[in-house]
């Protein structure tokens, strides 16, 4: 039964992964973003583009719960693309943390990724249905491109959103990795996954408005996906992340009004 008495104490120092192990890790969480990535180069637009089996699949399906289907599969593949790389330090710092530890497993890393994978599945699944409802409301373009005034409203709620107290703590969360297994730590595959899942919940936290500005320049705008990605990766796996996040801030407010003016 999962329980928490084991976690890592304050005074604990994370023991090194054998370099192995720690290729192991990040060859397989690179080699996950990477195949995400490459769906994303050649993503499916319409049920004929997943291949005969994939089409008549749809074909089975109302053409809005197809469509539904093809642009969740969009969201959650995005979202593996862009957030497994940032998430690295804290699976690895995991698999240091445990594999000393009686009952570990190498399948419990993979399961704290699944529980990540699980959380952020979770938000595409939100992201889906918000997309749907504002292409329906004529606030986005077929391209998924919010009007101007909607992208200014967008930016300036993420600029803002960078100065809150809840992103500072779940930027924290997520720069933090130690912190978190100490206040968070659970025992056994299931563990891991609860934890992974916990995790993902607080990257959510700390990423969502992120996730909103891909509505201002277009969802299936694989450069301003790449930029999103790159600023997520700056403010949760380097020092200077917080700063990064209020000068990202200041840039969305100062890029709101000039949108709103686009025509």
């Amino acid at each position: 039964m999962a329980s928490a008495p084991e976690a890592p104490a304050a005074t604990d120092r994370v023991p090194q992964l054998p370099t192995r192990d720690r290729a192991v890790i990040w060859f397989g969480l690179l080699a996950l973003s990477a195949l995400a990535w490459l769906y994303l180069a050649r993503m499916p637009m319409a049920a004929g583009d997943f291949g005969p089996v994939g089409a008549r699949m749809l074909a089975a399906l109302p053409a809005a719960t197809a469509d539904a289907s093809i642009t969740f599969m969009m969201w959650a593949v995005m979202m593996v693309a862009m957030m497994i790389p940032s998430a690295g330090p804290t699976i690895a710092t995991y698999a240091a943390i445990a594999r000393p530890r009686p009952g570990f497993r190498a399948v419990h890393v993979w399961m704290l990724v699944g529980g990540y994978v699980a959380a952020w599945t979770a938000f595409s699944a939100v992201a889906t249905v918000l997309q749907i409802a504002l292409q329906r409301g004529a606030v986005l373009s077929g391209a998924a491109t919010a009007t101007p005034f909607a992208g200014a409203a967008i930016l300036a709620a993420a600029g803002l959103y960078q100065f809150t107290p809840l992103k500072d703590s779940c930027l924290s969360g997520c720069q933090s990795p130690i912190g978190f297994f100490m206040t968070h730590w659970r025992t056994g595959a299931i563990g891991a996954l609860r934890m992974g899942a916990r995790h993902g919940l607080i990257c959510i936290g700390c990423c969502s408005m992120l996730m909103a500005l891909l509505f201002v320049a277009g969802v299936m705008n694989l450069t301003w996906v790449a930029l999103i990605s790159v600023l997520v990766l700056l403010e949760k796996a380097t020092p200077w992340g917080r700063t990064i996040a209020r000068v990202a801030g200041v840039a969305m407010l100062a890029a709101a009004p000039v949108v709103a003016l686009m025509r």
